[in-house]
């Protein structure tokens, strides 16, 4: 018997050893084209979510339970044999210290996606070599969540994943697809990632560890404290607004924090927020009503 439990606790290990970095829910939404019920849409899905949950992104070893949440909702608009148009909404999330809750960390509607796909084609990714623009699309939103979720617990510690996010900008240009290039738009994969990597935006990845190693993964031991640094890091984005008003990484940020900043300043012990609010009418108007309840 205590061979048997001995085998199966080495089996369990070395499971949770090998698992991979992200556990992400794939919805592929093909309801406008009419045809919703293809197979292909079907096996898009699935060879989708085989691809990013079983590929190993890094050299780091992640457990089960702290493999990064997320999802990823792709909406075809049309297809044509083997050509699909349609948006990809990008969401992440983390745990917050000390709780059961998770905190939002990335919101992002990409409006750029059209690819080509052949049912039961193999999806894989190369680091120097392009595939395809499906393979480069998913793969530079691996590493951009992996780089946010490293940035929440490390000072810049999402340098290397945002560098690899940009070895696949690179890469993909030579497929001509739309959102690879800086004259795509202000909410382009180009523009991210190269704000991403910008000295001049350094303030925003400040924030991002600000808010969450300091601020909620405190708010255990100590509510106030952590909605004092909160509120920190938030004036600290208004600093980079300044500077750059109105930028792509300001709105990444609000459209994944909106409510949960509203929620953690409408409850709980009670902390100066004039100048808070001050702030967050000033940089993110767009979320005025979710500012007006925090009233204490």
């Amino acid at each position: 018997m205590s061979k048997l439990i001995l085998v199966l606790s080495l089996f369990f290990c070395l499971s949770s050893m090998t698992a991979q970095e992200l556990n992400c829910e794939v919805i592929v939404n093909a309801e406008q084209t009419g045809q919703s019920n293809l197979t292909v849409f079907k096996t898009l899905q699935t060879s989708l979510s085989e691809f990013i949950n079983k590929t190993t992104w890094t050299g780091t070893t992640y457990q089960n339970q702290e493999r990064i949440n997320c999802s990823i909702f792709i909406n075809i608009s049309s297809f044509d044999n083997e050509t699909f148009t349609g948006t990809i909404q990008v969401q992440s999330s983390r745990p917050i210290f000390g709780s059961s809750l998770i905190s939002p960390v990335f919101n992002f509607n990409d409006e750029q996606f059209t690819f080509t796909y052949r049912e039961f084609e193999p999806l894989n990714y190369s680091e120097n070599a392009y595939s395809s623009n499906l393979v480069s699309v998913i793969s530079y939103y691996v590493y951009t969540i992996l780089g946010l979720d490293a940035d929440t617990f490390e000072l810049e510690g999402g340098t290397p994943f945002y560098e690899e996010a940009n070895r696949i900008v690179t890469t993909a240009q030579q497929g001509n697809s739309a959102g690879w290039k800086g004259s795509d738009g202000t909410r382009s994969r180009y523009r991210l990632n190269a704000d991403l990597l910008s000295n001049a935006f350094l303030g925003y990845r400040t924030t991002l560890y600000q808010y969450h190693r300091l601020g909620l993964d405190t708010m255990h031991k100590d509510v106030s404290k952590g909605k004092q640094a909160i509120t920190a890091s938030i004036l600290n984005i208004k600093k980079m607004n300044e500077s750059r008003p109105n930028s792509l990484l300001m709105r990444v940020f609000f459209d994944a924090k909106a409510q949960e900043i509203e929620q953690v300043f409408s409850g709980g012990p009670s902390v100066p927020v004039t100048e808070l609010k001050e702030a967050l009418n000033r940089i993110a108007p767009l979320y005025a009503e979710n500012w007006s309840k925090i009233q204490f």
